[in-house]
């Protein structure tokens, strides 16, 4: 007597629950729950394995799991994977070790050197891809470090905070901060995603087009005003303050304008049109929220991006600015003073 093949019960689900499981599951419960589809509907077994690529031992497992528990022995759960090869205290010693690189007589760590010394001194038999993982996990990212002095003296920058914080409790003041940046027609190329094996290039021809930007921002406010030149001295930095003096808008009595120690600050013959002025202590530019007006402009608007010639880059700097002037609840929460104050 021939063997009747094994077939779904179509009792147990309807087509409709079988389509909307299909479409919220996994891959796999897709899978599962579009052979029993097909086989309820008049497919035969040789076709469905055929369409979905599947063996028969696998269809013969799907059919029986759903005529036991229905729908329910359709879906998948999430599967544990392997066991990590780095783990427990080992974990941990590695962990130190990425965060103090001078442990292993280094300055810092790439994933491939990192790879390499662990596996001969620790004998960790694993692939980079593992070390990349591990690096993720341990909370490290990669990064390319910033430029920083190291010649802050930290009592005038905790005196400065102090006088800061004492100025913005006071309800006539209105505190701008100023300063200069220089924008390049060929800015430092950034990290970008690309297929593997392509050559990621920008073009880079050598020639020097470059403009500066003289800003003033009130964080509380969010009002924003700059101008461009070619250079910056101090001519240049008092035509500054002649067009902020007719441009911005002064709410309260007194308006402070926070600089850093340029030459072209501290020119004693130079109008500030009713404007209080004070510097920031020296080597503090992270005490100075303009500066991270300039960072997103950089990255909003040249991150990759090339003006062949200073008047494609004085267009480009125009819309950056305007960007900036129109936005300022932007502006107000990107430069709040935040812990440091």
């Amino acid at each position: 007597m021939a063997r009747i093949p094994l077939q779904p019960n179509p009792e147990n689900a309807s087509i409709h629950e079988l389509i909307e499981t299909s479409r919220v599951g996994s891959f796999e419960t897709n899978r599962r729950c579009t052979a029993i589809q097909f086989l309820i509907l008049g497919s035969t077994r040789e076709q469905v394995c055929k369409a979905l690529l599947v063996t028969e031992r696998s269809l013969r497992k799907w059919i029986k799991a759903f005529n036991e528990k229905g729908i329910d022995g359709l879906i998948t759960s999430k599967r544990s994977g392997r066991p990590r090869k780095i783990k427990g205290a080992l974990s941990e010693e590695l962990s130190e070790l990425i965060d103090k690189p001078e442990k292993a007589d280094r300055d810092f760590w790439t994933a491939k050197a990192f790879h390499g010394y662990i596996s001969k001194e620790y004998k960790v038999d694993c692939s980079y891809e593992t070390v990349v993982r591990f690096f993720h996990r341990e909370g490290f990212a990669l990064k390319v470090p910033q430029p920083w002095p190291d010649r802050q003296d930290e009592e005038k920058r905790k005196a400065y905070r102090e006088e800061l914080k004492k100025l913005c409790q006071e309800s006539d003041v209105d505190i701008w901060f100023a300063d200069e940046c220089g924008f390049e027609g060929y800015p430092r190329p950034r990290q970008r995603w690309d297929r593997k094996g392509r050559r990621t290039r920008i073009t880079r021809n050598g020639d020097h087009v470059r403009m500066n930007v003289l800003g003033m921002v009130c964080p509380r406010s969010g009002q924003f005003f700059a101008i461009e030149s070619t250079h910056v001295d101090s001519d240049v930095f008092q035509a500054f303050l002649d067009e902020a003096n007719l441009y911005i808008r002064r709410k309260r009595k007194r308006n402070i304008v926070i600089l850093d120690n340029a030459a072209w600050h501290k020119r004693k013959s130079l109008n500030w049109h009713g404007l209080e002025h004070m510097f920031l202590p020296p080597y503090s530019p992270d005490l100075n929220p303009i500066e991270t007006i300039w960072l997103i402009i950089k990255a909003r608007w040249f991150n990759n991006h090339v003006c062949r010639n200073r008047t494609a880059l004085i267009e480009r700097l125009d819309k950056a600015i305007l960007d900036v002037i129109n936005t300022p609840d932007e502006v107000q929460k990107t430069t709040s003073f935040g812990k440091d104050f």
